[in-house]
């Protein structure tokens, strides 16, 4: 394992890992003054506690974000939609989201823009030889499910850690794909260490999972059943950075230089990967090595295509009623 450690610039690099209690949401952004510390302009950054965080990380380290002004405060949420409901109420600047729970959230008429690609998967991705290499999500079942295969979950228990998002999508893909009826599901509400606890008890059939917990279900002996997310976004950005419309008005500098820092970041993870994968293990507190992740992308910019396909997917699998008004929702990078 090599583990890389560059000097930090402790006075830009604030990494406060904790769940955010969600209180009521006002539309008011986090910081309205953009208030700085000392010649630093603050910006409060939800993720969900992946392994591809370490990109963020890692660009803190490096001191890519210092260089732009910025100082970057972490903190952990739940779940994409806890997320974005802190970007729209102005808890906290900047949320991860893959664009399902965004275009979900935009469908309900949250005024939400993306500000830069989170993570993704490397163009013709789907159309690898082996796509599963490549993606860092998994369906796994329960060893006392008997579950081998897709075709085996008509009627099954699958953990999920929202309704709605992504992995509930695409595993319904999958299914839809497979003449299995994802209506027929019984879907499951967990963490993804809950769903992980579930599928070695067998509490659940099955569970929809992200890197690093494919790799801890792996190893507590949970079945591999597919590898959903990669057939359904085929490639491109699938994480996003997003911030609520008063956010990108009332700190447009600030949203700016953060584009600026993500896109120097994701470059140095991109050819770092290793660094970013053990910043992304340290975070969560993962128990894994380097070797025991599928290695991320950090794409270099979100292309309007790219949500074109998933608005459009999302509608003819019956998740939204009609495409989404997609015009203005991308933030331009300078």
């Amino acid at each position: 394992m090599n583990r890389i450690r560059s000097t930090r610039r402790a006075a830009g690099v604030i990494t406060a890992v904790g769940v955010l209690a969600l209180a009521a949401c006002s539309a008011t952004p986090a910081d309205p003054s953009g208030a700085a510390d000392g010649e630093l302009t603050t910006l409060k950054v939800a993720t969900i506690g992946l392994v591809s965080d370490g990109a963020l990380l890692v660009g803190q380290e490096q001191g890519f974000f210092e260089d732009e002004g910025l100082r970057v405060e972490t903190s952990v949420v739940a779940n994409p939609p806890a997320g974005l409901a802190a970007a729209q109420g102005g808890q906290v600047d900047i949320a991860y989201a893959p664009s399902i729970p965004l275009l979900n959230a935009l469908a309900s008429g949250v005024p939400l823009r993306v500000v830069a690609p989170a993570d993704g998967y490397v163009d013709g991705a789907a159309a690898a030889e082996d796509p599963a290499a490549v993606d860092d999500t998994g369906l796994y079942a329960s060893a006392a499910s008997g579950i081998t295969e897709i075709a085996d979950l008509e009627g099954a228990t699958i953990a999920i850690p929202a309704r709605k998002a992504q992995l509930e999508v695409v595993v319904s893909d999958a299914l839809d794909g497979e003449g299995v009826d994802p209506s027929s599901v019984e879907w499951v509400v967990l963490d993804f260490t809950s769903a992980v606890a579930a599928l070695q008890s067998g509490a659940v059939d099955a569970a929809g999972l992200v890197s690093p917990f494919t790799s801890e279900a792996a190893a507590a002996g949970a079945t591999f059943v597919s590898a959903p997310s990669v057939a359904f976004f085929e490639e491109g950005s699938v994480g996003l950075w997003t911030a609520g419309e008063g956010t990108v008005s009332a700190k447009s500098d600030a949203i700016a230089a953060f584009q600026r820092a993500v896109a120097r970041s994701n470059a140095y993870a991109n050819e770092h990967p290793e660094e970013a994968i053990q910043a992304g293990i340290d975070a969560t507190g993962s128990a894994l090595d380097v070797e025991d992740i599928k290695l991320p992308f950090w794409p270099a910019q979100v292309v309007p295509e790219e949500l074109d396909r998933v608005n459009e997917k999302l509608v003819a699998l019956g998740f939204l009623p009609s495409p989404v008004d997609l015009q203005d929702v991308l933030v331009p990078a300078e």
